[in-house]
């Protein structure tokens, strides 16, 4: 398995650009908006954190709603974009 890494700041930005909207609290926790209303779908991201390597992009993609790690790295690195993302959730009747 290769490892993935990502910087926060590159995931921060890749998330405001599909839909999420941050909160700060102790950490960054990045809700996603569709249609206006935010939805159950969250992650966070702690200020400690300069880059996110395999097991926290794991937890994430978890988070997330995403069937894979390659998922999660088009969404992050953006080849799949905000109407994809919309898309795989509403496949999965996450999203009405």
């Amino acid at each position: 398995m290769f490892q993935l890494k990502f910087k926060t700041r590159k995931i921060s930005s890749s998330l405001e650009k599909k839909g999420f909207q941050h909160e700060e609290k102790h950490h960054t926790f990045f809700w996603f908006y569709y249609n206006g209303l935010r939805t159950h779908i969250k992650t966070r991201i702690s200020h400690g954190s300069d880059e996110y390597g395999n097991g926290l992009l794991s937890a994430m993609r978890k988070q997330l709603e995403l069937s894979s790690m390659k998922e999660l790295e088009d969404l992050i690195n953006c080849p799949m974009s905000y109407d994809d993302y919309i898309k795989q959730l509403q496949d999965k009747n996450l999203l009405k």
